[in-house]
């Protein structure tokens, strides 16, 4: 309630009645919306992406190519269905109640809630005089001279008195009184606070609370073995993320990052259950998003933060594994704590692993004697001139290209990496980095072998590479692999 100073000289409240606020979709009530907009969200957009990957659209775009998804993951796609739809289910039951500690929606209070903004922007005034004096300004004198011309700028400047606003009611006995009225700018910035500024702030606050919950928790499971090699290792499996594995954890991590931490974001914020409709929606999409494997250029969700397919790729693989924390929305807990990324250009890393990829289907290719187009993979063959192209490296300077460990901090993040895939015995963490460290091996193997000089034709094939690292780096943003810092 406002409190009671000079009441008599503000604008009284309005009267209103309370209507029961109809759904948004009838007959499906708001609150069963908000259950089922999210998982819709989930799977219409994964398909899509899905639908993209086995139509081998956009493929200039990949990250990651049909054969590394086959290759490199070390969970069936079934086995992903199945634990996303767990967690979905988990997600269905505490949303459930979750919205019967939520008031029912009426409408009909508007204008009131507005009325009271403006109320608040008329006390606020009261304070002009006094700030004004403190700069040896006489606001009322200033006032005065301006009553004439500007009426409304010198009732603001006196403190929110505003003589000609007058406005004449009769009251339900008959009798005629005059009362105070609003502004017409009072009440524009009332209706901006009520319908824009506040909503906004509450989006804001929510965001901030999820990317702080997600890091903090996030960080904490890689940090912790117990909680790695329990929990969080799942998730990890898909060392080449795609679209309907952004929800693929162990239920119970499932529940505390995601579920549980927008819940509290949704209670803190004090919205209403239809801005917790939008902002789970929004959330569902902008974590499938991060993990589409894609780096659109005309994607909005890639451009409007930082945090992008790109960035968080970096985070799901061997050598970045304990880097790149944040989720979904922002980067800054990254960047304030220095758990960004820093090794700088990581094309290379990028080839070895594709190159490695497309020899293991190559290799089960000649030993099976199927045919691509029998396999349940999609087609690979659209990469073949990309691969003979990224097979010559050797013809591109040995600075530029041999992968290599970066210096610096980046090496303790590379190390850290390593040894946490090491600790994920069940994965075949081990395994993992011996064949990395065989294609090591045989990249720089390649390179040095060749005394070839760069040519005319090898400057071309180099050009090559270029459309993996403007894939891998904000779509040709400067500032090193993803936007990240080249080194710190």
């Amino acid at each position: 309630m406002d409190a009671p100073m000079d009441t008599f000289s503000l604008p009284p409240l309005p009267e209103y009645s309370l209507i029961p606020l109809p759904s948004l979709v009838p007959p499906i009530p708001d609150k069963l919306l908000t259950l089922l907009l999210p998982i819709a969200a989930y799977w219409i957009l994964s398909m899509i992406f899905h639908w993209i990957d086995t139509k081998d659209l956009f493929s200039q775009y990949r990250l990651h190519t049909p054969a590394e998804v086959l290759k490199r993951n070390h969970v069936s796609r079934w086995e992903v269905v199945r634990d996303v739809v767990l967690q979905q289910m988990i997600q269905t039951v505490v949303g459930t109640l979750l919205g019967m500690t939520e008031p029912d929606d009426f409408y009909g209070k508007e204008d009131y809630d507005v009325a009271v903004w403006a109320r608040r922007i008329r006390m606020i005034q009261k304070a002009i005089p006094r700030l004004l004096s403190l700069v040896s300004i006489n606001a009322n004198g200033l006032a005065k001279n301006m009553a004439g011309s500007h009426p409304i700028l010198a009732g603001a400047l006196s403190g929110g008195v505003y003589p000609s606003l007058i406005e004449a009611v009769t009251l339900s006995n008959g009798d005629h009184v005059s009362i105070p009225s609003f502004a017409t700018w009072e009440m524009l910035a009332a209706k901006a606070m009520y319908w824009y500024i506040v909503p906004a702030i509450q989006f804001g606050l929510a965001i901030l609370i999820v990317d702080t919950w997600q890091y903090f928790l996030h960080r904490g499971m890689h940090m912790n073995k117990w909680l790695y090699t329990t929990f969080h290792s799942r998730h990890h499996r898909l060392y080449v993320p795609y679209a309907f594995g952004a929800l693929y954890n162990h239920w119970f991590e499932g529940f505390l990052l995601d579920i549980l931490g927008t819940s509290i974001a949704f209670k803190v914020a004090g919205m209403s259950t239809r801005q917790g409709m939008w902002f789970f929606t929004c959330s569902t999409i902008k974590t499938v998003d991060d993990h589409c494997g894609y780096a659109l250029p005309w994607d909005p969700l890639q451009h409007l933060t930082s945090n992008n397919a790109g960035y968080h790729d970096i985070h799901h693989q061997s050598w970045g594994i304990k880097t790149n924390f944040s989720q979904p929305f922002f980067t800054f807990w990254d960047r304030f704590l220095g758990t960004v990324w820093t090794g700088g250009d990581v094309s290379a890393r990028y080839e070895r692993s594709k190159i490695a990829a497309q020899r293991l289907v190559d290799s089960d290719f000649s030993i099976t004697n199927t045919s691509p187009s029998q396999s349940n993979t999609a087609d690979h063959r659209p990469y073949q001139d990309a691969l003979q192209e990224a097979k010559e490296v050797h013809s591109i300077p040995l600075a530029s290209q041999q992968p290599q460990p970066p210096s610096g901090k980046a090496t303790q993040q590379a190390a850290a990496s390593r040894e946490q895939v090491l600790d994920d015995h069940d994965d075949g963490g081990r395994q993992i980095l011996i064949e990395e460290a065989a294609e090591e091996k045989e990249a720089r193997s390649m390179i040095r072998k060749s005394n070839r000089r760069r040519t005319a034709s090898s400057l071309t094939q180099s050009e090559s590479l270029r459309g993996l690292r403007e894939r891998v780096t904000m779509h040709g943003r400067t500032g090193g692999i993803l936007g990240m810092e080249s080194s710190r």
